[in-house]
């Protein structure tokens, strides 16, 4: 059973479709990473895939669970650090982290000692009187990420979660991630930053104008061989090599700006 399947998954705006029949399909213990271009359609199906968006048409299932039928049960297994993070500024960390895992049904006990181990594995137990509001971009990102893991999830979706990460939270995030692969945990990433998702990530998948174009493992993505590409190449490409010849490359990349000299 894999722990993510959507089917012929479409969200339209109006006229407009922001993904269509998109077919995906991760394994578990899988690190799936979800790339393309701005507007491509990758928050889209995130908030699809956790519930914060009713799709258009398609089916989903988490852990082998319909979402539209079992939307409860699988938010209860899953983990999400959306695109805004959002955080309630005017509590401080620990305060947080207690009312996120007390939602997700920890008993109090349990909920105060991850909320303890968290915040000293995350760096953030120094200033215990801050408010969040307070906490710099880095410090509100690691914070997301502990809330999206306190209860345990079984999946774990990620939007941009190293976007304004310095270097040191960014390890720091790795190696939490790495350890939760290691034990099982399936993770589903969207990230701009290709070296990290090459670095991460075991399956990618690409999404572009709304439409999956290409899945697979690293190693076939890079050898230019997998579902849905027309792309062949003698000898293995990078992830960014194959990415842009795709999603279409650089529109403008001959384009001089005269101003520019």
């Amino acid at each position: 059973m894999d722990a993510i399947v959507t089917t012929g998954l479409t969200r339209r705006f109006g006229d407009f479709t922001a993904v269509e029949e998109v077919n995906l399909s991760v394994a578990p213990g899988q690190f799936y990473g979800f790339l393309g271009p701005n507007g491509a359609g990758k928050s889209t199906t995130i908030k699809m895939l956790t519930g914060l968006l009713a799709p258009t048409a398609g089916s989903m299932q988490i852990l082998g669970l319909d979402l539209s039928t079992h939307l409860v049960e699988v938010k209860r297994q899953i983990g999400v650090v959306p695109e805004g993070m959002a955080l309630f500024g005017r509590l401080t960390g620990s305060e947080f982290l207690n009312f996120a895992g007390r939602m997700y049904g920890l008993d109090r006990d349990t909920a105060a000692h991850r909320t303890a181990e968290l915040l000293d594995f995350m760096e953030l137990s120094a200033q215990p009187k801050t408010l969040v509001t307070d906490y710099s971009h880095g410090m509100q990102k690691k914070l997301a990420m502990a809330a999206a893991v306190i209860h345990g999830p079984k999946v774990l979706f990620l939007d941009e979660p190293f976007e304004g990460v310095d270097a040191v939270a960014s390890g720091t995030l790795k190696a939490m991630l790495q350890r939760m692969i290691a034990r099982g945990v399936t993770i589903f990433l969207t990230s701009h930053v290709l070296e990290i998702v090459e670095r991460l990530c075991s399956h990618v998948g690409i999404i572009n104008k709304g439409r999956l174009v290409a899945q697979g493992s690293l190693d076939e993505l890079r050898s230019g061989v997998t579902a849905g590409s027309a792309i062949a190449h003698e000898g293995k490409m990078t992830l960014e090599e194959f990415f842009l010849q795709t999603v279409g490359g650089p529109r403008n990349a001959t384009q001089e700006l005269s101003w520019l000299g």
